[in-house]
């Protein structure tokens, strides 16, 4: 009995290791982005959401990966216990709020999959980076490894999308599905490479003229303007039921 008191406790701990290293890096993110909105009027975050994988999730990962069933064996064999989705307006403030976040002195990038740059076969777009971070306990300093997932609003819709379909058809997707998923990917992409050149533009007119962004004039695209207005609940980062959605 003594010994599986000291186990619960131990996994106990193990648990909120990881809730306290999510804690810590999203003060660290709502940080960024208050100085962002206060100091430079404008935000390169536009959702934050977190979660921390249950134990029966783990349990079930450490039984597919086939991970040493120890508290260290999982620590080292599951990277994604904890994580971190950040959405941005545009594909450069990724990059630039992933410099940002790899920059700080307590934060260690393990791994970076560039999966905007190099996107998965099925469509997939978005940054990953494996970071860690330290916790201090009552009793010891203990590094947290998390997931952080930084994507734009356009990519995790589709993200969104493509994790319903995928649990709806139980994994096995159709194949004339998978090829809309496809087109609807490269929309997606379309629709951030020129949101990515009206930002430019918006700011090298800033740049030039040394004038706010309240009245300028530069041509939107009609399409443009139509797509935003049938999807002004996706825009807002909500999924039409009031939930922020994603993979």
């Amino acid at each position: 009995m003594r010994q599986l008191a000291q186990l619960r406790d131990e996994f106990t701990r193990f648990m909120m290791s990881y809730e306290f290293g999510v804690a810590e890096m999203l003060t660290k993110i709502n940080i960024l982005r208050e100085e962002f909105t206060h100091i430079h009027r404008y935000s390169p975050i536009e959702h934050v959401s977190s979660r921390v994988k249950s134990a029966e999730s783990i349990l079930r990962k450490v039984q597919r990966k086939d991970v040493p069933f120890t508290l260290d064996g999982i620590r080292e064999g599951i990277q994604d216990i904890a994580g971190i989705r950040i959405t941005c307006s545009f594909i450069s403030d990724t990059y630039r709020l992933a410099e940002m976040i790899g920059g700080q002195s307590d934060v260690t990038v393990l791994e970076t999959k560039d999966y905007i740059a190099r996107p998965k076969p099925n469509g997939y777009q978005s940054l990953h980076l494996i970071v860690e971070v330290p916790v201090f306990l009552t009793d010891r300093v203990q590094p947290v490894r998390i997931e952080l997932q930084i994507r734009t609003i356009a990519m995790d819709f589709w993200a969104s999308l493509e994790h319903k379909i995928y649990y709806k058809y139980d994994r096995n997707i159709p194949e004339r599905l998978l090829d809309e998923l496809t087109e609807a990917a490269t929309a997606a992409t379309m629709l951030d490479q020129k949101m990515e050149r009206l930002h430019t533009e918006v700011e090298q007119w800033k740049g030039t003229t040394g004038g706010t962004t309240d009245r300028f004039d530069i041509p939107v695209p009609a399409e443009l303007v139509e797509l935003l207005a049938r999807h002004r609940p996706i825009i807002d980062g909500k999924n039409g039921d009031g939930r922020i959605g994603g993979q």
